[in-house]
């Protein structure tokens, strides 16, 4: 009885290091969740670089639109 007892800290030390050491080795779902992860900033990336593109663009065309209603009145 005594001996059981005595085990019981050791047997939870091992059970939990087992439980680490598969958790960290088990790959199931990570690709998932990489893809996810990569798509998200696939498509961040795309709309930071449209954005850059067009902010140019839409600035000049708003200085035009502007410019053209002060001519109007």
């Amino acid at each position: 009885m005594w001996n059981k007892l005595w085990s019981l800290p050791m047997l939870a030390c091992i059970s939990v290091k087992n439980f680490v050491c598969n958790f960290k080795n088990d790959e199931r779902g990570l690709s998932g969740v990489v893809v996810a992860i990569l798509l998200i900033l696939v498509a961040v990336l795309a709309i930071v670089l449209i954005w850059g593109f067009l902010s140019g663009w839409l600035a000049e065309l708003w200085d035009q639109i502007t410019g053209q209603a002060d001519t109007i009145n």
